[in-house]
């Protein structure tokens, strides 16, 4: 639950770097999250005859927008990628799936131009010999 209450603190940051573990532990929770809000809205429809409840997962995903979107760029720049990469999803089904892919990646080892590597490994050096 740390991964997914770490993201919200940071709100609306959209430096450094973030893990894949992070990353994928908060969608996870964030899926978990609208099923149970879904289920919810559905008991409370069938009760209240009312469709206003239908609302409650769609201002959850209101709400998550911009933690979802600096976590999506702090993951992009642990790949050694820009966050603007995040607009390749306005491209048609590719977009998607190549984001997907960068997500995917594992992180850059050692510190790039966005900050120190989060996992605190850095690059691997070949042993010398002497």
């Amino acid at each position: 639950m740390n991964y997914y209450t770490d993201v919200l603190k940071k709100y609306a940051v959209f430096s450094g770097r973030a893990r894949r573990k992070e990353f994928w532990m908060f969608a996870l929770f964030n899926f978990i999250i609208v099923v149970v809000l879904f289920i919810i809205a559905y008991f409370l429809i069938a009760a209240t005859h009312s469709r206003l409840p239908i609302a409650l997962p769609y201002l959850y995903d209101l709400a998550i927008i911009l933690p979802g979107l600096g976590l999506t760029v702090r993951r992009l720049h642990d790949t050694g990628r820009s966050g603007w990469w995040f607009l390749i999803v306005l491209i048609p089904f590719i977009g998607g799936i190549v984001l997907f892919v960068f997500e995917v990646l594992d992180s850059q080892p050692g510190d790039n131009q966005y900050g120190p590597n989060p996992k605190g490994i850095g690059p691997v050096a070949a042993p010398s010999i002497q």
